[in-house]
Formats: C-alpha cells, structure tokens, sequence
C-alpha cells in the first residue's frame, strides 16, 4: 500500500539555511524500525510526502500496537501506498484480502470495545476509499510517479517503486525471491533505484531447501498422529496457512492410512478467504493454474472448516490449523491451552514469530506456561519451529541486492541484532 504532502515541521532540516527545503529526501521508519511489526515508513522530499504500508505490532493491542504517529502531520501525506483522507493504493488480491483481515482482527483483539482500533463499520468505509493498481501500471499524483512489481510473500504483495523529481525509491515490503506451492517468486525491477527500503526479518540466516522443510513438517504430523495425538498449528488466517494446507492435502491423498483423521482450518475467516484464494488464481504460479484447468486446488479433499471450538468434537487425533499464528487470543490459543499437557501433542510453529508473543515464549520450551484464565500448567507438548516463512533470507536479499545496486540501502522490519549482522555483511560485500 502506498500514501502522499509537505514534510512536517519535526523532519525538516535544522541545518543552514543554505539547503534548499525539500532538496533532502528523508525517510523516517514509523514502525518496524528495529522491530518486526507495525510496518510503516515515512518518505518526503521535494514537498513531496509518501507512507509506505501502515500496520500493527500484532505483540500489543489497541493504540499501543500502532505506529509512532506522533512524530508526523497525517493530514499532509498525498499518498498511502497501501487509509484515511489522503489516497490510497493497492493491488486489487491485496483490497480483497484487507477486508477480511480487518475484520479479523476485530474478532481476534483482546480489548475493551473503547480501546478498538476501528470496528467493522469503519473497515466498510475505509474499503470505499481504496482505489486499486495492476502490477506494472503506472500511476501519477501530485507530481509524484508510482508502479509496483509482484513481491512473492502473500497473494497481492507488492514492491512500489516512486519516482518524484527523477529519484526512484524502491520499497520492498515483505517479499520472498523462492517460489512455493503456490506464488510466483518476487520480480526484479528492470531498473536500479536510487534508494531500496528492504526488509531485514531474517537478517543472515539461510532457510534450509524447501523439500527438507516441507518433510520435517509432515513427519512431525504424521508421527503425532500415529500415536494418538493432536497437532496444532497455530498460522495466520492468511497467506502461510494456504500454502500449509496445499502440503497437508496432497499428503493425505498419499496416505490412506491418515484418511480417518481429521483436518481443521479454524479461522473465522476460513471460508471468505478461500473464496479470494479461488478467485485469484491467475495471480498465482504456474504450478496452481495448470492444476486449475482439472480442478480447484483450493477445494481441499481433507481439510474442513471449523467455525468455533464449541462445533469441535475433540476425541482422538486431529490436526488443527487455527489463526492467530502468535497465539495471542482467539482459536488458536484456545486449543493451545487444552493440548499444551499432554506429552503425545504437538505444535507446530510455521512462520517468524514476533517478540512479545506466546508463540515466541514457547519456542524456548519452558516448563510452565501461564493459559489466558490465568493459571499455570505444565507445558509438555512437543514444540517444533518449522519456518515456511515468505521472507527472504540472506542468500534471497544478496543477490537481489547485487542484481539492483542500489546506490543507497535502507534496512527495516528486522531485529535490531538481526539487522546489524545483515548490514555488517552487507557493508563487507559492497
């Protein structure tokens, strides 16, 4: 998403008089500085201004999981590359997923109804103000040049490259150089920017081959199952959990043996988002559209919605896939606090997990964990970090950088330390 007006008066230059106002380009991180969360990054120059995404910290609730607004004027932004009075952009997967992910996390928050952040009357009215943007289409507002390119990740991310006054500004959002079982790898810009605003997430570490991921997955649930337990996998509504469930599927068809054991997609949103899934197949790779021509593969042959944990008739070994993926609240914690004794279960945790969270606490395996009534128990189910994450890693952000170079880096969405030891090798290899 993208946003845009002059820069405020806290950003402007405290030096000579000589500089020119607006002649320096100044990029102010609102979040996901040195954080993963609350993306937001704050660009002006030339009287120009540009917001690039505007997120929550999914560790914190109300207006502590915002970004540091304080520190800008959003009435002068011209443009919102992803909503408020000014204009906003998105590719038209991404329009079509946002109203459900709000609406989740409505349904999935912890707070008081006076500490939400907005309620579903203010997502409809938000919706009206998006307008939506094609992959490559180039767009001009208030002087300022904007198109953007697939970015892997998620269906409908994208990377927007802005051009104001002839300085071009690539920003990357999250994005993801492999192709899985179901995107298409992010593109390279058939041109080099000025400046790349870069995500840091996974800083130096590699992921390992995606076929020894994807066993490692499967074992594990086939192992659990086998002996009479239950598997949780706790994933965001969105995005990772599709591409889980295209795993999950196809294994099961292979397996005869797993075929009375049932798989749950529990999510509020389940439903409504295969719906966006099945219709945005030509957004997708190659490998889902030539399965496409002979039948959905979104139209899963194991997996069935769960719509609560009162619907759910835990007796013998099941696979549960529930939202959110850090644990916080809602299905997934539920059913976490139900399995987490006993030592035949197991959780399995797909993807980055943010600081802050329950789902990062037990990465560590303590003895004890706190359950949301309160109490302590003891935590003796097997917990396995399997990270299906769509986040480059450092063999995906060097050579994308080498095909690019960039003249200028900007590093964001990573930990602070994670992202000193990507800048030191970066810094040693250029």
């Amino acid at each position: 998403m993208a946003s845009t007006g002059q820069p405020p008066s806290s950003l402007k230059r405290r030096d000579s008089p000589a500089t020119r106002e607006g002649d320096q380009l100044i990029v102010t991180p609102l979040g996901a500085g040195s954080e993963v969360g609350r993306s937001c990054v704050y660009m002006s120059y030339k009287g120009k201004t540009v917001l690039f995404d505007c997120g929550i910290h999914p560790a914190y609730s109300g207006m502590a999981a915002l970004p540091y607004f304080d520190e800008i004027d959003p009435s002068i932004i011209d443009v919102l590359l992803t909503t408020f009075r000014g204009r906003v952009f998105m590719t038209h997967a991404t329009k079509a997923i946002y109203r459900l992910l709000l609406s989740d996390y409505v349904k999935v928050s912890k707070v008081s109804v006076e500490d939400m952040l907005y309620d579903e009357q203010g997502i409809l009215r938000s919706v009206d103000k998006i307008e939506v943007i094609d992959f490559h289409q180039t767009l001009e507002v208030n002087g300022i040049r904007f198109w953007c390119y697939t970015a892997g990740h998620v269906l409908g991310a994208a990377m927007f490259m802005v051009d104001i006054a002839g300085v071009r500004v690539l920003y990357t959002g999250d994005y993801s150089r492999e192709e899985d079982r179901h995107l298409r790898a992010a593109e390279i810009p058939q041109f080099s920017p000025d400046i790349c605003i870069i995500e840091s997430t996974y800083g130096v570490q590699l992921h390992q081959p995606r076929h020894i991921r994807e066993k490692r997955f499967t074992d594990v649930i086939h192992s659990t199952v086998a002996q009479g337990g239950r598997v949780l996998i706790p994933a965001f509504a969105l995005g990772r959990a599709q591409e889980l469930l295209l795993i999950l599927d196809e294994y099961w068809s292979n397996h005869p043996e797993l075929h009375n054991i049932p798989i749950y997609y529990a999510s509020p949103l389940a439903k409504r988002c295969m719906a966006v899934y099945q219709t945005y197949i030509n957004a997708m790779n190659d490998r889902i559209r030539s399965q496409y021509a002979n039948s959905n593969p979104f139209d899963f042959k194991h997996i069935s919605p769960l719509k609560s944990i009162d619907n759910f008739d835990d007796v013998g070994p099941s696979v549960v896939m529930a939202s959110p993926g850090g644990l916080q609240s809602g299905l997934s914690r539920q059913l976490f606090d139900k399995w987490c004794s006993d030592k035949k279960n197991a959780c399995v945790i797909p993807g980055y997990v943010v600081e802050g969270t329950p789902a990062k606490t037990i990465i560590s395996e303590p003895k004890e964990v706190t359950l949301m009534n309160g109490l302590s128990a003891p935590l003796n189910m097997q917990v396995h970090y399997i990270y299906f994450s769509a986040h480059a890693d450092f063999a995906q952000t060097k050579s994308f950088l080498k095909e690019l170079m960039p003249p200028n880096i900007i590093l964001v969405h990573g930990e602070a330390n994670e992202m000193g030891r990507l800048k030191q090798n970066l810094i040693n290899m250029f």
